[in-house]
């Protein structure tokens, strides 16, 4: 009741930001995009005047232009409303995970958290020989000479493989810039840190990639004071979502998130 009593301070409020899944355009259920998270992430920047913003962040990584857009409009919401972002990771922030977490201005472990993951990875099928065993014909007609690279029907050409090879050191080059900008001089000078590889806990922490160890609820009141309130928001989801409606799609987005976890071993 004391923030309804006038000339009486309210006791501080840390607002909560759930960023939980695989990181991936559209709407399915469990998947964090710009689109899906905005008007969350908005609401937390305002709605009862908090003193810092965290980030609970689980996820495995995914597309990079969401993972680019959602921690743009955290850092343009923490500069105008000059608020500090504290990120907090439970199994993972990897890869696209990862760049969700450096919108913070600190970044928390466990113990047992997963971080970094710092590259680019695409991964698909060849099955030309599949279809030409069951006498099966793939015809493609473009109008342009690149208009079918990697078709996952066709055998790999080589100047397909440069082609993506040169997309992705663009998209890592993208993030390793906002790494260098975010973490800055914590960062130790160790070139393993943007290969890809990925560290646990205090691993992670040694090498700049976070700043501690701490759990979010007492680490919040160790700096904004014991009666530090909370306030989780997270995106709602439409009734179709909350009663799969779409089954069929959820189910491959499902075991799709599976495989992409499976890369860090959970």
């Amino acid at each position: 009741m004391k923030r309804f009593v006038p000339f009486m301070t309210p006791d501080p409020l840390v607002a909560v930001i759930r960023l939980t899944g695989s990181i991936a355009s559209g709407t399915r259920a469990g998947v964090l995009n710009d689109m899906m998270l905005a008007p969350a992430i908005e609401r937390a920047f305002v709605k009862g005047k908090p003193k810092a913003v965290a980030l609970v962040v689980n996820s495995p990584g995914g597309s990079p232009a969401q993972s680019s857009l959602i921690a743009a409009r955290i850092r343009r919401l923490a500069d105008e409303k000059e608020l500090p972002v504290h990120a907090f990771v439970e199994d993972a922030a990897a890869s696209g995970g990862y760049w969700l977490a450096c919108a913070a201005d600190h970044i928390w472990l466990d113990d047992s958290s997963i971080a970094g993951s710092i590259g680019v990875i695409s991964a698909s099928f060849g099955l030309q020989e599949f279809i030409a065993r069951h006498g099966i014909e793939r015809r493609v007609h473009t109008a342009g000479k690149d208009k079918s690279m990697l078709d996952p029907f066709r055998a790999e050409r080589d100047e397909d493989i440069t082609r993506l090879k040169g997309l992705q050191a663009q998209i890592h080059d993208s993030f390793i810039a906002h790494v260098k900008a975010r973490r800055g001089d914590r960062l130790v000078g160790d070139a393993d840190i943007f290969t890809g590889e990925f560290w646990v806990g205090q691993q992670a922490v040694d090498l700049g990639l976070a700043d501690g160890i701490a759990h979010l609820v007492p680490k919040m009141k160790e700096l904004y004071g014991d009666k530090t309130r909370f306030a989780v928001h997270g995106p709602k989801l439409g009734i179709l979502q909350r009663f799969g409606a779409s089954m069929a799609s959820e189910t491959l987005g499902q075991i799709e998130d599976r495989a992409t976890w499976a890369r860090y071993g959970l």
